[in-house]
């Protein structure tokens, strides 16, 4: 692309500035090639002109649009270069407030100096299982990504965490550590994360040091390796330190301080276990006092010693050691107060009462003459002698100073050892994760020993870095199957062989460390002879002899080399190691002083320098450093590197300020800058096809768009870059040099600019013609109201002269109209008076009239109640008469069948005998006869007592009628004076009246006087009544207030009560659970597995156990049948589901058929109200024939029956079964007899009563013995002989009937008999078989048998049905014939028809049986019981087909019969059991979200069971009667209900993690990341850290996928039965869980906050809300959790630039935290040109207007949190007798009750 096209006007470029570094500056004119200058104008409006190399014609870098300002990965920028680094982490940094951004692998880290909020464990909990490029720049991403790795790869990994001094290195590993910590679970060891976050409080305490450059810089560099086993676990680590700086030990620079630890130590000397130390204030010893700054702002440092003490004691040091380390540190700080004092130039001493020294020497237990001695002197040996020569004060000093550096490095070193020790663990590492901390390139005005190290540390990282970034970038290539060209990149292996190759710097320095006479000086010259010319990195300085330069990678050093073999050979005077060896303390003295290898002793001696060099064998320090340096990158390079490179942005820790000069010097000596220059170079921006398309779509036309995305993306690339050379198009990405997503950025916004152009004409065009047409309409409406003025004007005038008009008018017409009304009032008036007088004249009429009609009214009913009884005494006499000749009838017809009898008699000579029994029944039939005319007798006698007490009674009657009438010959001298009296209570009336009248007017003018006076008195006391209750009321109304605020704040803990005792109860339960994992592999462990021995599942319960056992020690005949029932129930499984079938209809219609049977028994009843006794009479006689007819239809039924099928043998349950029907129905037959027998009786009783009133009544003469005329009597004695013979008959039949049922009875037991002998043969052949086959044909035998005798019982119901039916019909015809025959009086043909009828078969069906809601069961089968209804259960099954909540009923109808046999045993084994096999079921399948909805309905079902069956009044007022009678009656067990309610709350939080764990990964997906509303606005540019997830799944995964997981989730718990409450419970958790993770990644994701991301997010919740109304759960609560997504999606969409804006988001996001929507506002990212990003300035007016706001300080919502379950009371409808058992659940050994 030609440089016109770039540099054109209003281009932004960025030109070299000495204060900012880069300052921008806009194009004013194009620029043509051959210009010398280039014409700009600066941000604040200065024009400038910028010259240009004509030689190399090097333009200015171009400025990145502002679109892709501030990205998360700086690669993603389409000019990559230093000032466009620069400015984004500018951007981010200072108006984002975002200290992290990606730059390819490297995270960039910029220290705030201020708390941030963005290390909670929710955000660890956040980015947990994120890829790196989804979520924001973050140390946990890293952290993140390295833990992934490890885990997929099986590859150790490595953070390397470098920077300068006060970067945040320390911080930045610490969190990386923590994170480790919490995201990987203990393995075996408790608190190994613990423990691992402790030694960072130890460490930072021993080894770091306020420098002027950071409060808490780490003076040493250590390696941290993290160990894993194989389940990714942490299981320990190790701790390797590089390079201590002893020097901080003995002496700080103004404003420093020396080791955190000592000032520590001094702030807690006030402590009783301190005061041995006789410590004082750090300002009173010289170790500590040096810098003038002992105390570091916002640090306690009592405080942080406590912190260290706790992670000592953490690590397993105990209390002895930690004193003892506390009593070396002490004895350092009392050493630097021993004073030597000068006693001439080569001599000095200390004064031997020196108090400091005194207390040194006793803390540290060495004898204090030999110390002071030995600080003073020195030993010298020669070949011949040994001589101690003094030292001069500055040589005892550095000695004294020496000896303190020494202490305190071997201490260091002791307690990095102690440190490893309490972190190793005993199980194998699997792999590792180290973190590197460690210093980054440092430069000083004065560089010494320490910074050449430090530089040369990171010279070999730095090159370990570069390597790893160039294959990286060789693979994404070779991926992608680019062309791969070679990239130059900076190689610093020449700088790193100066340094440490053979005759390199540190191979000098060790060399001249071994000379006896070597100096700094000779050193430096042989630094000059050696490398000056030889190496271009090596130079020397221009005005110095004793210093030297090397170019490094950053920048070149100049190091003063005094110093430097002092600190490289790192001597200590041996005597003075020799007196503390000496040391009376024990441990840890004697192990740190022991030996002092790591130390060059001097002991010199003037031999020759050969034997000198024999005897310093010692490694110096460079060596050391040498080595444990490549020790470290071989470490390093068989490890994953991830790169951490921490900035610090000012040199006054000042917050959120970002120093240009000093970001730029860091940002090339981390090597940012090379990572960047290694990206341009090739091709930095990268992006998917689809990615590409949805962005640039803009730039196509309709028909360039094809189905293929790569030609498509080819062709607009072919068509917008001419240069091919520019783009590469990869397997899945399109490949982009630098520059070009800037100029395809810059076609999209032109395009867009001439779309918003063409639709700005259009709206201004529609403007300005609006405008017009209002104008046009303003003229008009202006024109209408002056005209519309004009004619009111007029109008009102004609108005004012038709008023007067009117006025007149209705003047006149009142006065006319007054006149009239008085004269027609008058009128009315008469008339009034008039038509009373005639209506009281009627009204009196009629009132006459009435009474006359009254009085015939009474006559005539007299009369006709007279004619209806005689006309009933005549039907009576006639019914008799018809009667007596229908029962003689019947005579003839009985004797006619007594001939046919005598007729068989002789046909049949065999059956004389039964004829002899059938006499003998007949004379017994006699006997009773004579019986009955006995009692017949009786009942005349009674009669005959019953006749003289009735004609007492007429006497009475008679004696009374008289009175009567004599009483009614004085009524009309009565009615005569009652006349007279009313008359004169009239009058007297009429003047009362008067009276009162009168006394009543008097009284009222009294009485109104004195009640205004009340009144008045009445009105001031209401009103002070009043005053008094608005008082009250008020301090009512405050009482109110301050109850209900109560009450709300009583609620709130309540739930935060609930809460908090739900999630302390879980974590007990789960600690109970790891509490027994953890004893059941303890007794693994220790006891040996034994052969054959299959453990069971730790989870269950004992019971479970014990059930397996007695399984395995049942023998082989049972465990055959055992298998032999459970073959034969898979086989008779469809036939026993179609009898389940069958007899679930059949019970249903029998219900039915009860209840037509009840109604028309009530009908019955009612009508035998209605009818007269004679009708009732008939009634039951027609019953008793026809229950006649029915017994010999029966017995034909059976006889006919038992010819078909074969009868059930003798003694069988069918054949009890029949017997005692026939018997029943031979009893009720008897019982209706004589219930026949005693109404006629009585009836005829009531018949003479009747007659005898009715004549008593007519004559009051006639005698009671006419009562028997008609011989009524004895046709009831004839009616009972009639009875007598028929039932003679009867036993005549019956015994026929019984005859012939015995010979059936006698086929049926040879049949049998044959089938014995079947059987024994069948036995005989089978035993011959092996015991496979005879089991088989066992099997195959006895499944035959079942299945028939089955098929032949369904058959058998079928045809019982079917004659129910058919009775039933014929009871509607015989009834309907009957009511023929009464009416017709057709007797003869209906009983010929009725005999000649064919007889109907009759089934006898058996009564059900009333069950009590109880299942039996056998003491032990409790095991059995629950492995089947709960462990080996299949929610899937039982939640479709059977009843919700079958196995809480089973087990409540169980613990129903424990209670009802008062066995206190088996209800708490039940419980118990039930409960451990809950929970066993919980923890093996607890991932399936079916299982445990499945057993949270189930626990709840069996607590509410436990509630509704107690006995309360409160929980039994919504039973039945019935389900009352069910309560427990022996056992109390409300703390049952508890424990149930437990393990229902551990249950629903179970429930609640499992479905978090299957949303989890969908919600961000469906809810932030994919997009059902496609616009233009497109996806911007993502840098290297790409999307892990395809496109496909993207799509796949929508907002309906999540409403489809949710209606699962739904209808699950529905089929369950689970209660409507906890439904409602799940469902808000469910919408919270949605919320939470939701807002989290938004918070944490700046490519999220955009306007069209804003739409999306409030879609989506309306898509939520729109599931929950049809669901029904809108008053779930749920809606109100979404609040906060919806108030960020709205601050997303709403303005933000006015103080009114900011005050409307403040009013509008309530649900939202002050943090939350800062943070929103600060990471809003304009998707296209046209938005804007927020000011800070509106950003610090929220801020401004939130300060007062009261609430919670936290940014993110706490996903883990988990709402207080309540489970309310319901009570169940479903009645325990009625619940079956399937045969599917394998309870066959339960028996219903």
């Amino acid at each position: 692309m030609a440089a016109s096209e770039l540099y054109s006007k209003y281009a932004r470029v960025w030109i070299p500035d000495a204060a900012e570094v880069w300052k921008s500056a806009e194009l004013i004119k194009d620029y043509t090639p051959g210009d010398s200058t280039l014409s700009l104008q600066l941000e604040d409006g200065t024009e400038v002109e910028h010259k240009i190399d004509t030689q190399t014609n090097h333009l200015p870098p171009l400025r990145n649009p502002n679109i892709l300002v501030g990205e998360n990965d700086l690669t993603a920028l389409s000019y990559l270069h230093e000032p466009a680094v620069l400015h984004n982490l500018k951007v981010r940094f200072v108006d984002s407030k975002l200290i992290y951004t990606y730059c390819g692998i490297v995270l960039v880290a910029i220290n705030p100096y201020e708390s941030l909020p963005i290390y909670e464990e929710d955000i660890i909990h956040a980015y947990r299982g994120q890829n790196m490029g989804d979520m924001d720049p973050h140390i946990f991403a890293v952290a993140e990504e390295a833990y992934k790795q490890m885990a997929r790869d099986e590859r150790n990994q490595s953070i390397i965490v470098s920077g300068e001094s006060g970067a945040g290195k320390t911080v930045s590993a610490k969190y990386a550590m923590r994170y480790f910590a919490t995201v990987s679970c203990s393995s075996g060891e408790a608190n190994v994360e613990e423990k691992v976050l402790a030694s960072s409080p130890i460490m930072e305490a021993l080894g770091n040091a306020k420098t002027t450059r950071n409060d808490n810089s780490s003076r040493f560099g250590k390696y941290i390796e993290i160990g894993f086993d194989k389940k990714h676990c942490i299981i320990g680590a190790n701790m390797r330190t590089y390079l201590l700086e002893k020097s901080r030990v003995v002496f700080q620079a103004h404003g420093e301080r020396n080791y955190h630890i000592f000032y520590q130590l001094c702030a807690s000397s006030h402590l009783s276990e301190f005061k041995a130390f006789r410590l004082g204030c750090a300002d009173d010893f010289h170790y500590t006092n040096q810098g003038q700054s002992p105390v570091i702002d916002g640090v306690d440092d009592a405080k942080e010693m406590n912190n260290t003490r706790k992670a000592f004691s953490l690590l397993g040091i105990n209390e002895g050691d930690q004193m003892a380390i506390y009593q070396i540190l002490a004895a350092l700080l009392h050493l630097s107060n021993v004073e030597v004092k000068e006693q001439s130039a080569d001599k000095s001493s200390i004064m031997p009462d020196n108090a400091h020294l005194l207390v040194f020497c006793e803390l540290m237990g060495v004898p204090c003459e030999e110390m002071a001695h030995w600080l003073c002197h020195r030993k010298l040996k020669t070949t011949t002698e040994t001589y101690v020569k003094p030292v001069p004060k500055i040589n005892a000093v550095n000695g004294r100073d020496a000896l303190a550096k020494h202490i305190y490095a071997r201490l260091f070193s002791w307690i990095v050892g102690r440190v490893n020790n309490a972190l190793k663990s005993s199980v194998r590492q699997h792999s590792f994760i180290g973190v590197l901390d460690i210093y980054g390139f440092e430069t000083f005005d004065v560089n010494s020993f320490e910074q050449f190290c430090i530089n040369y540390a990171n010279e070999k990282l730095q090159q370990q870095f570069n390597l790893h970034v160039f294959k990286l970038e060789q693979e994404e290539y070779m991926k992608e199957q680019i062309p791969w060209t070679l990239i130059d990149f900076y190689d610093n292996q020449p700088c790193i062989n100066l340094i440490e190759a053979k005759l390199g710097v540190l191979d000098l320095l060790d060399e001249e460390c071994k000379m006896p006479k070597g100096s700094d000086d000779t050193w430096a010259q042989k630094l000059y002879n050696t490398l000056l010319k030889r190496n271009a990195h090596f130079d020397k300085p221009r005005l110095s002899n004793r210093a030297f330069i090397i170019h490094h990678f950053a920048d070149k050093v100049e190091y003063q080399c005094v110093g430097f073999l002092e600190k490289n050979k790192d001597t200590v005077n041996e005597e003075q190691i020799n007196v503390l060896k000496k040391s009376q303390v024990k441990f840890p003295f004697v192990f740190i002083f022991s030996f002092c290898s790591p130390v060059m002793l001097v002991s010199p001696s003037k031999s020759s320098p050969g034997r000198a060099g024999q005897k310093d064998t010692k490694k110096t320090v460079g060596l050391q450093f040498r080595q444990s340096l490549h020790l470290l990158m071989d470490t390093l390079n068989a490890t994953t590197p991830h790169y951490v490179r921490c900035i610090k942005p000012n040199d006054h820790k000042a917050q959120f300020t970002l120093a240009p000069v000093r970001a730029v010097q860091q940002l090339r000596a981390c090597g940012i800058l090379e990572t960047v220059r290694i990206s341009a170079a090739g091709f930095p921006s990268r992006w998917t096809y689809q990615e590409f398309f949805v962005r640039y779509r803009v730039l196509m036309k309709q028909k360039d768009v094809l189905p293929d995305r790569k030609l498509t993306c080819k062709n607009l690339l072919e068509k917008c870059i001419k240069d091919q050379n520019q783009y590469q198009f990869g397997k899945n990405k399109i490949f982009f040099r630098a520059g070009q997503v800037a100029y395809l950025e810059k076609l999209r916004s032109d395009k867009l600019r001439l779309a918003c152009v063409r639709i700005q004409k259009t709206i201004r065009c529609w403007l300005a013609r609006k405008k017009y047409l209002r104008m046009r309409e303003a003229a008009i409406i202006i024109q209408k109201h002056v005209r519309g003025h004009q004619a009111r004007c007029y109008v009102k005038f004609l108005r004012q002269t038709r008023a007067a008009v009117v006025i007149q008018r209705n003047v006149r017409m009142w006065a006319t109209r007054r006149r009239y009304q008085k004269q027609r009032s008058a009128a009315i008036t008469l008339q009034c008076l008039f038509r009373a007088y005639m209506a009281r004249q009627q009204f009196y009429k009629m009132v006459y009239e009435q009474k006359a009609v009254v009085i015939q009214k009474w006559v005539k009913g007299w009369l006709a109640r007279q004619h209806y009884k005689r006309t009933v005494a005549a039907i009576v006499l006639l019914q008799s008469c018809v009667r007596r000749m229908k029962a003689k009838r019947e005579l003839k017809k009985l004797k006619v069948e007594a001939r046919s009898v005598e007729h068989f008699k002789k046909l049949n000579f065999g059956m004389e005998n039964k004829i002899m029994q059938l006499q003998h029944k007949i004379n017994e039939q006699h006997k009773e006869n004579r019986e009955l005319s006995e009692r017949l007798n009786v009942v005349e006698k009674t009669q005959g007592v019953e006749r003289e007490r009735l004609s007492r009674e007429i006497e009475n009657l008679r004696r009374s009628e008289q009175e009567a009438k004599a009483k009614a010959e004085s009524v009309p001298s009565l009615l005569e004076q009652l006349t007279f009296l009313r008359q004169e209570l009239d009058t007297t009336r009429r003047e009362k009246d008067e009276l009162e009248k009168e006394a009543k007017v008097y009284r009222e003018t009294t009485q109104e006087v004195e009640e205004l006076n009340m009144k008045n008195s009445l009105l001031n006391n209401e009103k002070d009544e009043l005053n008094k209750l608005i008082l009250e009321q008020t301090q009512q109304l405050t009482e109110i207030k301050t109850n209900v605020v109560k009450t709300k704040q009583l609620e709130k803990d309540l739930n935060e009560e609930r809460s908090r005792y739900q999630s302390l109860l879980s974590e007990h339960l789960s600690l109970e659970e790891r509490h027994r994992d953890l004893k059941e592999e303890m007794d693994l462990n220790i006891s040996p597995s034994k052969s054959g021995h299959k453990r069971t599942d730790s989870n269950y319960s004992s019971n479970s156990s014990d059930f397996s056992l007695s399984l395995g020690s049942t023998d082989g005949e049972d465990s055959s049948t055992h298998t032999e029932d459970e073959d034969q129930s898979t086989v008779d499984l469809p036939v026993l589901l179609k009898l389940q079938r069958r007899i679930k209809e059949l019970e249903q219609e029998k219900k039915s058929l009860w209840q037509q049977i009840d109604k028309k028994e009530e009908a019955q009843q009612e009508k035998a109200k209605v009818c007269t006794p004679l009708l009732f009479r008939q009634e039951l006689e027609s019953e008793n024939k026809k229950l006649k007819q029915d017994l010999n239809e029966l017995r034909k039924s059976l006889t006919e029956e038992s010819k078909d099928l074969v009868p059930p043998a003798p003694g069988s349950l069918p054949y009890q079964i029949l017997l005692e029907q026939l018997n029943s129905s031979n009893d009720e037959l008897e019982m209706r007899k004589e219930e026949v027998l005693l109404l006629r009786s009585h009836m005829v009783q009531i018949e003479i009563l009747y007659l005898c009133l009715t004549g008593v009544l007519r004559t009051l003469s006639t005698d009671i013995h006419t009562l028997n005329e008609d011989g009524e009597l004895w046709l009831a004695y004839e009616g009972l002989k009639e009875t007598n013979r028929l039932l003679e008959c009867q036993m005549r039949e019956q015994a026929r009937i019984h005859s012939e049922e015995t010979k059936t009875l006698q086929e049926q037991v040879s049949k049998f008999k044959k089938e014995k002998e079947q059987q024994q043969k069948l036995l005989a052949q089978s035993l011959l078989l092996p015991e496979d086959a005879r089991i088989d044909a066992s099997l195959q035998h006895e499944i035959t048998r079942l299945t028939s005798e089955n098929l032949e019982l369904m058959e058998l119901q079928e045809k019982q049905d079917k004659t129910i039916r058919k009775l039933k019909k014929q009871l509607r015809l015989y009834m309907k014939k009957l009511e023929e025959y009464e009416g017709n009086g057709m007797n003869e043909t209906n009983n010929s028809s009725n005999m000649n009828a064919p007889m109907r078969a009759i089934n006898i069906t058996r009564k059900e049986k009333e069950y009590q809601g109880m299942l039996e069961y056998k003491q032990g089968d409790e095991s059995k019981l629950l492995k089947n209804l709960v462990v080996d259960l299949k929610p899937r099954g039982v939640a479709v087909s059977l009843i919700p909540g079958l196995p809480a009923y089973i087990i409540f109808m169980c613990l129903r019969y424990a209670d009802n046999i008062n066995d206190d045993q088996r209800v708490s084994t039940l419980l118990n059991s039930t409960i451990s096999s809950i929970k066993g079921v919980i923890k093996r399948r607890g991932n399936d979200f079916e299982v445990v909805s499945f057993w949270l309905a189930n626990t709840c079902r069996l607590m509410h069971c436990l509630k509704q069956y107690s006995g309360e009044e409160v929980f039994v007022t919504c039973n039945t009667p019935k389900q009352n009678e069910h309560c427990l009656t022996n056992f109390e067990l409300s703390e049952y209900q508890g424990v149930f309610g437990d393990l229902a709350i551990q249950i629903y939080r179970q429930l609640i993690k499992c479905m978090e764990d299957i949303l989890q990964p969908i919600i961000v997906v469906s809810m932030l990341e994919h997009e059902t509303i496609q616009s233009v606005l497109g996806s911007k540019p993502t840098g290297l850290r790409k999307r892990s997830r395809s496109s496909s799944v993207n799509e796949a995964v929508t907002v309906d996928a999540l409403l489809q997981r949710l209606s699962f989730f739904h209808t699950t718990m529905n089929q369950h039965g689970m209660d409507l409450g906890v439904i409602k419970q799940v469902v808000r958790q469910q919408f919270y869980i949605i919320c939470a993770v939701t807002l989290n990644h938004l918070l944490l994701r700046k490519d999220m906050c955009s306007w069209s991301k804003g739409l999306q997010i409030r879609y989506n919740v309306w898509q939520l809300e729109e599931w929950l109304s049809e669901r029904e759960l809108a008053d779930c609560g749920a809606k109100e959790t979404l609040e906060p997504l919806v108030q960020a999606a709205q601050l997303l969409q709403i303005k933000k630039k006015t103080e009114a804006d900011a005050q409307a988001i403040c009013n509008m996001c309530t649900a939202l935290t002050t943090a939350q929507i800062i943070k929103v506002l600060t990471l809003y990212t304009p998707v296209i040109e046209f938005e804007e990003r927020v000011p800070t300035t509106f950003i610090d007016t929220i801020k401004d207007i939130l300060k007062d706001r009261v609430q919670s300080f936290a940014l993110m919502m706490d996903t883990k949190k988990i709402f207080s379950v309540t489970l309310p009371f319901t009570a169940s409808s479903v009645a325990l007798e009625t619940i079956q058992i399937p045969a599917s659940l394998n309870l066959g050994f339960l028996s219903r009750i």
